[in-house]
């Protein structure tokens, strides 16, 4: 999709996803800590106009902003999520509107001023990720509503081929080639992971999100990335449940280690 422009220099990207659930429960998900590091990056927000919402990316990467709107449970506007110091200030409205057949539509739209297309690149970029990190939102609401919940990241570097790193990440998980619908089981020398297939990325695209049962009832995101001569590669799990966060603790150090077996960070 291509960057919208306005008469007056306004420029604006959007994604949206189709969930079930009233406005309510829809709004727990998108517009608190607990909610969006559910399906989304760990999370804090100041429930309430002028407050501050934070976002852990990993890897020394954050992001704060500053709620300019507040209207639960149909939308909130943060301002602060640009691209660095040179880059043009930007505002990120989110938006609950209610559907029939008890389902809502949520629409995120990044918008700022620009005179030129110099920023629009990156955020046909984000764009983009929105729509992979909306299947997680989805299907956390279909399978998961209001349940507590715990998550992890493992990423790291190899100094390989996009198409090698992922034959490395995904065969000994029982994930090659897969396809959707398809049932996983890991090998013995890896992590404990089961789950079926509920979307495999479309043509060369290296990502995939799983629903499973092991190591606890949840979502398991995967994916591999090109960056320059090497790839960058991560399996990201939310767990849901009275005992997620007691799984986490456990199969946390268990990924590290055989993560940094494979894809040591220092490359």
């Amino acid at each position: 999709m291509s960057v919208n422009k306005g008469e007056n220099g306004l420029r604006f990207v959007q994604a949206e996803v189709e969930v079930p659930g009233s406005p309510e429960v829809v709004w727990q998900a998108i517009a608190t800590g607990p909610g969006i590091s559910s399906w989304f990056v760990p999370t804090e927000v100041e429930e309430r106009e002028g407050g501050i919402f934070k976002a852990n990316f990993g890897m020394g990467m954050e992001s704060e902003s500053t709620i300019s709107k507040w209207d639960p449970p149909r939308s909130f506007t943060k301002d602060g999520d640009g691209m660095g110091e040179d880059a043009p200030p930007v505002a990120t409205e989110w938006i609950v509107e209610a559907k029939s057949g008890g389902m809502c539509v949520v629409r995120v739209v990044h918008s700022w001023f620009a005179s030129t297309d110099e920023w629009d690149g990156q955020w046909e970029s984000v764009e983009q990720g929105w729509k992979a990190f909306f299947i997680t939102l989805r299907l956390v609401l279909e399978h998961f509503p209001g349940q507590s919940s715990a998550g992890f990241v493992t990423e790291g570097v190899a100094n390989s081929s996009e198409s090698e790193a992922w034959a490395a990440l995904t065969g000994p998980l029982g994930l090659t080639d897969a396809s959707d619908g398809q049932e996983a089981h890991s090998g013995a020398d890896s992590p404990v992971l089961s789950g079926k297939v509920e979307m495999a990325g479309n043509g060369d695209e290296k990502h995939l999100v799983l629903l499973v049962n092991e190591p606890a009832p949840g979502l398991c995101d995967l994916m591999a990335m090109s960056m320059g001569e090497q790839t960058y590669v991560s399996v990201r799990f939310y767990l849901f449940g009275e005992t997620a966060a007691a799984v986490v603790s456990k199969a946390e150090p268990e990924w590290t280690r055989w993560f940094a077996e494979r894809f040591p960070t220092e490359g």
